[in-house]
Formats: structure tokens, C-alpha cells, sequence
């Protein structure tokens, strides 16, 4: 499993006991949906290893105490510390309407209401909480904010993006 197929789900904060449990952060806006994990893969050395759960218990703080098969110590449970849990993106729930994972829309054609083409989704970039949406119109890069009052309709099925950018904030991009 490569890291560009999966997301990251929370990572290891800390050993529970002497028997290998851990406590790990989930990072999910409903934890719960996790309590019936079968595995999970941990970067470990910069490859993804798969961890199979024993057993899960997650709390309202988005904690779970984890124990996984083959970690039965102490030790074993520290040498996993602050490392990464990653699913596939293939196991995240659909979603509807505008909106939408961030590599979901990567590839897809930007269509502003005003200037029609803009270009295609490169990636979405976090800037400090504020996504902007970074497209490639014709080797120009522009960025777009994503915010609900700009982002008019995803299409899926046809791969396209509308958007309702205020007006010169694509000219300041490709009037250089």
C-alpha cells in the first residue's frame, strides 16, 4: 500500500500498560465510526505496515486504547510512538452534494461563472485552515480560495468544478 492511496487517520500518542495496548489519537469529526476497525497501516521506515486490532475502545475525546496483534509488551507498543495510522482512501464514505475529499477533485476542470475555463485541480494546499484550491490554467497557477460562498456545483460524473470567484481574483493570476 503506498501513502498516495490512503489518508491519515490519527496517529499513536502514547503506551497503555504492560501489555502492549496503545492510545491513539483519531483525528475524525465522528471517532465512533472507527470502533469496528479490522487493521490498520503504520508507517514504519517510511513503508506502510499492516497492524491487525485485537481490540478497540474509543472515547468521546477521540482517544482509542488499541491492541494489536504481535504487540504484546511495553516495548513493543513504545517503538510505535507518534507514528501515523493510514486507511485506504477506498474506505472513506461517499460524499454528496459540494462536498468533497480533497484528492477527490484532483484532475478535475475549473469553471468560473464569469471566465468559463480556468484550468485544472492540481491539489488542494492548507494554508493556515484555509484550503485554496491550486489549478493549472495553461502552465499559469492559480489559487483559488475554497470557501462555500465561491464553490457553486461539483460534478463528479463529468469532473468539473463551478465557481463564483470575486471579481479580478483570476486576473490578478493571469494578467501577470
Amino acid at each position: 500500500m503506498n501513502q498516495q492511496d490512503c489518508y491519515i487517520l490519527g496517529h499513536i500518542a502514547k503506551s497503555v500498560g504492560f501489555k502492549g495496548q496503545v492510545s491513539a489519537f483519531i483525528d475524525a469529526t465522528n471517532p465512533y465510526e472507527y470502533s469496528e476497525l479490522e487493521s490498520v497501516f503504520v508507517e514504519i521506515n517510511k513503508a506502510l505496515v499492516p497492524f491487525f486490532i485485537q481490540s478497540i475502545d474509543i472515547n468521546d475525546k477521540g482517544f482509542a486504547k488499541i491492541k494489536f496483534e504481535g504487540v504484546d509488551t511495553e516495548e513493543d507498543s513504545k517503538a510505535l510512538l507518534q507514528k501515523q495510522l493510514y486507511l485506504p482512501l477506498t474506505v472513506l464514505p461517499p460524499l454528496e452534494g459540494n462536498h468533497f475529499y480533497y484528492h477527490e477533485v484532483e484532475g478535475f476542470k475549473v469553471f468560473d461563472k464569469q471566465k468559463g475555463l480556468i484550468g485544472i485541480v492540481i491539489k488542494v494546499l492548507e494554508v493556515n485552515n484555509n484550503p485554496l484550491l491550486e489549478i493549472d490554467a495553461n502552465g499559469k497557477e492559480v489559487l483559488i480560495p475554497l470557501q462555500d460562498e465561491f464553490l457553486l456545483t461539483v460534478d463528479r460524473e463529468n469532473q468539473r468544478l463551478e465557481v463564483d470567484c470575486p471579481d479580478g481574483l483570476i486576473d490578478l493570476y493571469l494578467n501577470e
